[in-house]
């Protein structure tokens, strides 16, 4: 089943000169990228994506992340979309993610891991409602 995901290319991946290598990846693993923005969140922002994670240790260093440079949303599509990118991209600690995948080859650590990736098709949903609206999506092309 065709399925639709959200990537964000973090800050970390911004400054790093990496969107295009990141980019090429996610086009030679059939990823079709329907829709895709910079933005410069700011705190308020970055805390209400990650709200989920509001009582989690790690929130704060997480928004303050976030909303420190560039990011670069997209909405992706594929066959098993969600499932496909979270291996393409690896486990959240660089450390533990399994050689050739995004975060092993670019992240420095746990905290700035490069990209993010929706976890679930509900997830996936709300993210690319916050990030886009219907009319920014690009259907049916190539």
């Amino acid at each position: 089943m065709v399925e639709r995901t959200l990537a964000i290319l973090k800050p970390d991946c911004v400054r790093k000169g990496l969107i295009g290598k990141v980019i090429k990846r996610i086009e030679t693993e059939q990823f079709k990228i329907i829709a895709m923005k910079m933005v410069k969140l700011n705190s308020k922002t970055a805390g209400e994506f990650y709200a989920i994670h509001k009582q989690r240790p790690f929130y704060y260093d997480l928004v303050s992340f976030m909303s420190s440079g560039v990011c670069v949303p997209m909405v992706l599509e594929k066959e098993n979309a969600i499932a496909d990118f979270r291996k393409v991209i690896g486990a959240t600690d660089p450390v533990e993610a399994e050689q050739g995948t995004i975060r092993k080859m670019y992240a420095d650590n746990k905290e700035q891991n490069i990209v993010h990736g929706s976890d679930a098709p509900e997830t996936a949903v709300y993210e690319i409602n916050f990030f886009f609206s219907n009319k920014e999506l690009v259907e049916n092309y190539g």
